[in-house]
């Protein structure tokens, strides 16, 4: 059989690396999917259910392994759904591909069936995107599209009509300037070493400093021990963004934890103190977390030049490897012999945990959410992968989870989108078949793209979904309470058994009601050897709680009550009860 337009394709992914496809099949991409067949010992295509699942899945491969993630759809409404997921690769910087087919090339614009000009519906979120004209035209596209994402670590896009799909690779196709065999899969990653006038400019800053705050992001993931060693040696405190909750482990004597809205008192309390900031790999974009304009001295280390001073203003930046810059900066500050900055963070974190523990042991009914994430930081194990959904869930997961060395955690974190987690479960579960993996989320987010525990039984992957099932979208509701003063309103979701779901789709279901249970019911779960839905029935009224609760929220909150919310009592009660219990 003649070679075609979409074997060459799959020749350039294979030539990659690429290992893993998500997708669904169409006919828009009947002949990209055959060429797949054909090289199916190579490259395991993986059917969700769900067009936006797939993109988050290759999101999530990408994240947890480096590596090019690689989603494809058919055209029109396939391509469409993967939009949401790639957004999120993009504002996560995430080596994405996405590969979509078009109608027959000669009806394009014709207002065909399906006639959706995908290449310019991407146009905002892919920094590469191009149209696939022909089968001599494939291998310079196909190339530079994943040259491109891994660079830049961004989103590629190509698109090829059906019809071109399945065209004879031929050379009298090629123009006289197309020469074969002209580009390769070479991919020569950067790791830059930040320069040197940057870098005397902010060990000079770094040598002036007395209450240093080292702000590690997802860029500083893979520097943890650059990371202690420099805060050591400056007598420094690191705090973390969401997506660097993995750089240090929660145990280092050097971290307070998660900032922002999310995060640790101590952080914050740290932020607050300090007179110089160090950010490493991170552009946060809460700019009301950060230190008040004029406090605090500032570096930032980041690959993107773009980048330095996006959220607060430098006075070095060292544009590089973030591992790299750290190492070098630990080899040339002066080691700092006042611990008193990091010796009141350290009490101020023993004191949190203190409270993080008292809130995670509570025998209260309903069940506090907070209790479920406690009990499973606790069950979880020193390699394990845990996937999170944005919502309330992130409060709990950012606070009650523990994250220890050598563990890989995420969440979808500029984009805050809902339904990522299990997505992004299942393709550490394909990339890390030997580790646990954990899929850490709420009702909202689940129910959005439950249909995927399905793609985690057929595909035999031992996944483990803990649900925070609050019958809500907590956070919208804590938004419209805490944020605006508004009444509560339509965020109460109908009641779905998870568990049942789960028998349903042929895995294994279980049910939290009582936290005198929990920790028995999650080891069960966690043993068992194949996919598994935990639905945790928590309290409704457990409101996901700024570590400093502002006047202006509390006044709101207030408000809110007054004009309106359905069960007020009951909420005030939970909330106020906890708190006073905190003080006394």
């Amino acid at each position: 059989m003649a070679r075609t337009a979409s074997d060459i394709l799959v020749d350039v992914l294979v030539d990659w690396g690429v290992d893993t496809v998500f997708g669904i099949p169409g006919d828009g991409i009947n002949g990209i999917i055959e060429a797949l067949r054909r090289r199916k010992d190579e490259i395991r295509f993986i059917q969700v259910r769900h067009e936006e699942a797939a993109a988050f899945a290759a999101c999530g491969y990408a994240k947890f392994t480096g590596r090019l993630g690689v989603c494809i759809a058919t055209s029109g409404p396939g391509g469409l759904h993967l939009l949401n997921g790639l957004y999120d690769a993009k504002l996560d910087h995430q080596p994405v591909l996405a590969i979509t087919g078009l109608q027959h090339h000669d009806l394009i614009g014709t207002s065909t069936q399906q006639d959706v000009e995908l290449d310019k519906v991407f146009q905002d979120v892919a920094l590469f995107n191009q149209r696939i004209m022909g089968a001599a035209h494939v291998a310079n596209i196909a190339t530079l599209a994943c040259r491109t994402a891994l660079a830049h670590r961004g989103v590629a896009h190509v698109t090829m009509p059906v019809d071109l799909q399945e065209q004879a690779a031929r050379d009298d196709t090629r123009a006289p300037r197309n020469v074969k065999g002209h580009t390769n899969a070479l991919f020569a990653p950067e790791l830059p070493v930040p320069a040197e006038s940057e870098m005397r400019r902010a060990v000079e800053i770094l040598d002036a400093g007395q209450r240093i705050v080292i702000m590690a992001g997802q860029g500083a993931l893979r520097a943890t021990d650059q990371l202690e060693k420099l805060a050591d040696r400056l007598g420094a405190v690191i705090v973390k963004a969401l997506l660097g909750k993995a750089a240090v482990p929660d145990d280092s004597p050097f971290t307070t934890g998660q900032i922002g809205l999310l995060g640790t008192e101590p952080s914050q309390t740290a932020l607050e103190s300090c007179d110089t900031l160090l950010i490493a790999g991170s552009t946060f974009p809460y700019i009301e977390y950060y230190p008040k304009p004029g406090q605090a001295r500032t570096i930032q280390i980041d690959l993107d030049a773009s980048r330095i001073g996006l959220r607060c203003p430098a006075e070095a930046g060292l544009v590089g490897d973030c591992a790299l810059a750290l190492g070098i900066l630990h080899d040339r500050v002066r080691r700092h012999e006042d611990r008193s900055f990091l010796e009141t963070a350290r009490k101020g974190k023993a004191e949190w945990m203190r409270l993080m523990e008292e809130r995670g042991s509570r025998p209260d009914l309903p069940m506090k959410p907070q209790v479920a994430a406690w009990e499973l930081g606790k069950r979880l194990t020193d390699t394990a992968i845990v996937a999170c959904d944005s919502g309330t869930i992130a409060t709990w997961w950012a606070r009650q989870i523990p994250v220890k060395r050598g563990q890989m955690h995420t969440l979808s974190g500029n984009l805050a989108t809902m339904a990522p987690g299990l997505p992004y479960a299942i393709a550490a579960q394909i990339a890390y078949p030997d580790r646990q993996v954990v899929a850490y989320v709420g009702d909202g987010g689940f129910s959005m793209l439950m249909a995927e525990f399905a793609t985690a039984v057929k595909y035999r992957l031992p996944v483990k979904v803990i649900i925070n099932n609050n019958g809500s979208l907590g956070q919208i509701r804590w938004e419209q309470m805490a944020m605006l003063g508004n009444p509560e309103y339509v965020c109460d979701l109908q009641p779905i058994d998870f568990a049942k779901v789960a028998e349903a789709c042929g895995g294994k279901g279980f049910t939290i009601r009582d936290p005198k249970e929990c920790g028995a019911i999650l080891d069960a779960a966690l043993a068992h050897p194949g996919p598994v839905v935990v639905d945790c029935l928590v309290d409704n009224n457990e409101p996901p709680m700024p570590a400093k609760v502002q006047a202006k929220q509390a006044a709101h909150f207030v408000e809110a009550l007054a004009r309106g919310t359905p069960d007020a009592l009951g909420l005030a009660a939970a909330m106020f009860k906890g708190r006073a219990r905190e003080i006394i």
